[in-house]
């Protein structure tokens, strides 16, 4: 017998699990650490959503199976958020999936559009997901360099010439996790236009837009005039209303993909607890101050992310959406590479990030940091990173020494 099953033997080990297992040991040693690692929104979740559930479980039918495409009243108040957020019209019956979360919807979706031997076509640095969705569903990915939008663009057309067999699915995603980058209907157009030349469906993930600061507020793809024909776009509620543990999501768009993950789902689960739909439904039919108040929050942190570490002799580039920074390795300790470095500021600094090599070979050099503590904890959070590149000769001259005697 081999040691790991075949889809296991296709998952690399998790990258993160290194600095996640520091972690939890300097914690366990009763470490104080500012955790910027993982995208875990910790704001609360607007009391009225909050209530609408609690109303909800009250009912003697509330434990009962749910849908697995979603509730009517979840699928309708999907549909209508996109008339009122981009002028887009969805058949709530045949265009919205509710979904357990975005990362459930994503693999699902892999699992429904992808044959062995599939070639999709997925940026780098991505979301793991992104990949790894379709590599478990029996696809072969064709990376394409993406540490701009028009990079990864541009890299498309090569790599549908250079793929056999041809590429099916084009992978966007906007605001991207972990890049922070943002882009307009134009690039969508472009996008849309290409796909088409080249016969590949669409899948654009979209969970990071209503976190914008500078820009006017990200497009959909489904906003291109004929996008519907092969696209259909993945959303979530997790950041918008700080819902991440609830797992509510959407596919929206392409009815014949969305009918073929309805499938795929009625096989797999039968939708989440009919409580958390009908507050979703609540959230997305209610008063949307909430989300203006929870964007605020984000700007103010990204703002004093970006003030505190450059005076602390780190330069952060300001993102201009999602919930993350994205930035280069501070010059002392370049050469060190994204998973070192990240686990020695988390050791010598009590500051967790997420290594960039985590999201892709591209994203070597990089680390992701997420707008996921207060500014007190940031402004602290930069005051140890100030120590940390004072010191770096002495901790890096300790890191190589304690390597070389393994």
């Amino acid at each position: 017998m081999t040691s790991d099953f075949h889809r296991i033997r296709r998952l690399p080990p998790y990258v993160f699990e290194e600095v996640n297992k520091i972690k939890a040991r300097l914690r366990a040693e009763g470490t104080d650490i500012i955790d910027f690692g993982m995208g875990n929104p910790d704001m609360p979740t607007p009391r009225h959503i909050v209530d609408k559930l609690v109303e909800t479980t009250a009912d003697p039918k509330a434990g009962r199976y749910s849908a697995s495409k979603g509730i009517p009243g979840l699928r309708k108040a999907m549909a209508n958020y996109y008339g009122r957020r981009f002028g887009v019209k969805l058949d709530p019956n045949t265009e919205v999936i509710a979904t357990l979360g975005s990362k459930e919807g994503f693999a699902n979706l892999a699992n429904a559009l992808t044959a062995p031997g599939d070639v999709i076509i997925c940026p780098n640095p991505a979301y793991p997901i992104h990949a790894f969705g379709f590599i478990m569903a029996g696809g072969v990915i064709r990376h394409v360099p993406a540490l701009s939008p028009e990079e990864y663009l541009a890299g498309v057309s090569r790599a549908v010439k250079h793929s056999a067999p041809p590429p099916s699915v084009l992978i966007l995603s906007y605001p991207s996790n972990p890049t922070a980058q943002w882009v307009d209907l134009d690039f969508y157009k472009d996008a849309i236009a290409l796909a088409k030349k080249h016969d590949l469906l669409v899948i654009s993930d979209v969970a990071y837009g209503e976190i914008y600061f500078d820009n006017n507020p990200p497009p959909s793809v489904l906003q291109v005039d004929g996008a519907k024909d092969i696209a259909v776009e993945v959303n979530s509620l997790s950041k918008t209303y700080a819902m991440a543990g609830w797992r509510v999501g959407m596919v929206v768009g392409n009815a014949r993909i969305c009918a073929a993950l309805a499938r795929v789902k009625s096989y797999l689960d039968y939708g989440a607890f009919t409580p958390i739909q009908v507050a979703a439904a609540a959230a997305l039919n209610g008063p949307q101050d909430c989300v203006d108040e929870i964007r605020a929050i984000y700007k103010g942190r990204r703002d004093t992310l970006v003030s505190s570490m450059k005076r602390a002799g780190w330069d952060i580039p300001s993102p201009p959406a999602s919930m993350f920074a994205w930035a280069k390795i501070p010059e002392q300790y370049r050469d060190a590479g994204s998973m070192l470095f990240s686990k020695l500021l988390i050791e010598e600094a009590g500051v967790a990030v997420a290594p960039g090599v985590g999201f892709g070979e591209y994203g070597e050099g990089y680390v992701r940091i997420g707008l996921v503590e207060n500014e007190h904890r940031i402004r602290q959070a930069a005051r140890n990173v100030k120590k940390f590149l004072g010191n770096a000769d002495e901790i890096l001259g300790r890191a190589h020494n304690a390597m070389a005697a393994q």
